[in-house]
């Protein structure tokens, strides 16, 4: 049994926009489509209040009027409407997910905000891949975009890290839409080592060196992807600086950006996303996929770490 492809909607311009992302990669994976809207309810209602489906929504009216408007192949599409609070009902109907779709922004809040409240819920909450969608006017500077524009997937490359969820998803992913990966693998530059107090010195250290041995670990991080997915081109970027302004960097022109999530640890049980994570979230032009760890980690993996997290 394939799973759904689950976009959410709430009748705005993103979310429409998200909907139209999510029917294309429905039809890539042959999979079917399931729309939901979640009407929220109002802030008094009582904690104990349980979602439950309603039967008239103007809301899914809409869009299944859009859909049927766009014509052509359409994958097989569900349409599902619950009452709750939005980023509690899209994480428990992920769980009958393979990817769940939606906007960066929605209806509520404020039309300022980069990321709302649900994205950033359904991100840190989800059972299963989030992609959120961004706005098409978001921009790359171009004194910091990749000069290597072109169709591809783009994943973040922790090469200290073995955690395998986010790198495999991209692959499949590139495999599906028949691109390229590119991996992006930064180091922090320039080193800062404590000296005295408030004064930083810098190592004796030659960033040459530093990016041969990024490199050297990016490969052999990546080596067994290769060998699972051998019609995937890739390419690997080297850099000094954060990761999150690498990745964001990378991000125009991509058909998606692959990032990880964190994994619950044993001091701090609930579940996170980083800060780099976040900041390619708020920042990046291209779609981004959230992909949460393993349940029990990878082989090889006791903590859990994940690429492209801090």
């Amino acid at each position: 049994m394939t799973l759904p492809v689950i976009a959410a909607v709430d009748g705005s311009e993103d979310s429409l926009r998200s909907l139209d992302w999510a029917v294309r990669t429905a039809l890539m994976r042959g999979a079917p489509l399931r729309v939901v809207h979640v009407r929220q309810y109002p802030a008094w209602t009582p904690p104990e209040f349980v979602a439950v489906d309603t039967a008239d929504d103007p809301v899914l009216d809409q869009v299944r009027a859009r859909i049927d408007a766009g014509g052509g192949v359409r994958p097989d599409v569900e349409y599902l409407s619950r009452v709750g609070a939005p980023g509690t009902v899209l994480a428990e109907v992920s769980t009958e997910g393979s990817l769940l779709v939606l906007g960066s922004r929605g209806r509520g809040g404020f039309a300022s905000l980069l990321l709302g409240s649900t994205g950033i819920a359904a991100a840190r909450d989800a059972h299963c891949p989030v992609v959120v969608v961004p706005r098409t006017d978001r921009r790359v500077p171009d004194d910091l975009a990749d000069a290597s524009a072109g169709p591809r997937v783009v994943v973040g490359l922790g090469v200290d890290h073995v955690g395998d969820a986010p790198v495999e998803f991209a692959f499949a992913e590139a495999e599906l839409r028949r691109v390229r990966v590119q991996a992006v693998a930064a180091y922090p530059w320039p080193p800062q080592i404590w000296a005295v107090p408030g004064e930083f010195a810098l190592p004796v250290i030659e960033e040459a060196g530093v990016a041969a041995e990024t490199r050297a670990l990016a490969e052999e991080r990546l080596a067994p992807f290769r060998e699972r997915h051998p019609r995937v081109l890739v390419d690997i970027a080297v850099e000094g600086g954060d990761a999150a302004g690498r990745l964001v960097a990378h991000s125009r022109d991509a058909e998606l950006v692959v990032v990880g999530r964190h994994q619950r640890r044993l001091l701090v049980p609930t579940r996170m996303v980083g800060s780099v994570t976040q900041a390619v979230l708020l920042h990046a032009a291209a779609p981004v996929a959230v992909v949460a760890p393993h349940p029990h980690g990878d082989a090889g993996d006791p903590d859990g770490a994940r690429p492209g997290e801090e």
